[in-house]
């Protein structure tokens, strides 16, 4: 009598009505948790999440799903209701090993985008280091290929047998629909290699594939601005050995600057200034990506008025450098000793409309409005 296989809902946890969503959340959640690199010293990790993995292929595919729902566990057993390919082995989803690499690059904290082992990663700048450009050292995780194993996955000395079920083709062929057509798919029992590890590696436990740190030192050129991305080209994961390494796309972020925002190749730089200074004029000190300097405020300089500082801007990629924008802020004091007072309001008694033009504009535009 053939041997009932666990129940694959009971296995991940999920009801019978679960969406393929579900299905799938609850395998990587339990695929990180079980995963003999998270279980060190665990007999038992290995065991767990070969059947984490075979329950995930039996309800992440619907005509095995079906199959399952109707029959039980006969139709996963040699001969049963499964169709083409059947169970058996260490097995991953139809799609091949990519889906299950996606998996564990999550589990190990990978950032893994598409099959091609992409991946990216956010570099962060502080608004000098974006200016003026710099050499950042990134340190990042991928998966490579096992150095024990040579990305086989068998135990050194040893070979992966040819698969059984595909003849070592890495496909298999069916039957689809009630006309007949014949159609090819990866292989399940072998996903899609063309072999079965009998002895698997100690280091990758299988996999051909482990995890690493790399470092990468990156040139950044002056003026990057936020958001810019480059591309190392096979800086990424390895997903299958013997398949090139996916990229490594780089965003930069540029940190905010206490004092200066960046528009285009120039940099803007709000300054408070007193009334004195702006109906007199007068020298103000104010910061630059290079240090301080001193810009020269007119008389009668208006709030709002921006004062330039010729080449104290972004270096542009073109040569030469942007500006510096330097937006004028009219300080009001707040607290005024008796005799401040008494001054300003002598001031005021002495201004008329000739010393103050906007005010006089504003009051004839009122008569205008109202009549």
């Amino acid at each position: 009598m053939p041997e009932k296989l666990p129940d694959p809902y009971e296995i991940l946890g999920v009801s019978r009505e679960a969406t393929p969503e579900e299905i799938k959340a609850a395998f990587r959640k339990l695929a990180a948790q079980h995963h003999p690199d998270r279980n060190p010293g665990d007999d038992g990790a290995p065991v767990r999440f070969k059947a984490i993995n075979a329950a995930y292929q039996i309800l992440s595919d619907p005509q095995r799903r079906a199959a399952y729902d109707r029959y039980g566990s006969a139709a996963e057993q040699p001969g049963g209701f499964a169709g083409a390919g059947g169970p058996g082995g260490f097995q991953v989803e139809v799609n091949g090993i990519e889906d299950l690499l996606g998996s564990l690059f999550g589990a190990f904290g990978f950032q893994r985008g598409g099959s091609r082992g992409d991946l990216r990663k956010e570099v962060t700048l502080d608004f000098n280091e974006a200016a003026f450009g710099t050499t950042k050292k990134v340190l990042y995780d991928r998966a490579i290929s096992c150095n024990e194993c040579h990305g086989s996955g068998a135990r050194p000395g040893t070979r992966p047998d040819p698969c059984s079920t595909c003849g070592g083709k890495g496909r298999i062929r069916f039957t689809q629909g009630l006309l007949g057509f014949v159609a090819e798919r990866p292989c399940t029992h072998c996903n899609g290699r063309g072999h079965v590890v009998s002895d698997p590696c100690g280091t990758c436990r299988g996999v051909g594939i482990i995890a690493a740190e790399n470092t990468l030192d990156v040139t950044v050129p002056a003026g990057i601005e936020d958001g810019a991305t480059t591309l190392v080209h096979g800086a990424g994961n390895v997903t299958r050995a013997g398949r090139a390494a996916g990229d490594l796309e780089l965003v930069f972020k540029v940190e905010t600057h206490p004092f200066f925002k960046r528009l285009k190749d120039d940099v803007v730089c709000a300054v408070p200034i007193s009334f004195t200074v702006a109906a007199l004029g007068g020298e103000v000190e104010v910061p630059t990506l290079e240090g301080k300097a001193k810009v020269r405020v007119p008389q009668g300089t208006q709030p709002g008025a921006v004062l330039r500082l010729k080449g104290k801007g972004i270096p542009r990629r073109t040569g030469g450098r942007g500006d510096q924008r330097v937006e004028v802020v009219l300080e009001v004091p707040t607290e005024l000793t008796a005799r401040q007072r008494e001054l300003l309001e002598e001031l005021a008694r002495e201004f008329d409309e000739t010393v103050s033009p906007q005010r006089r504009t504003f009051v004839e535009k009122l008569k205008d409005l109202f009549g």
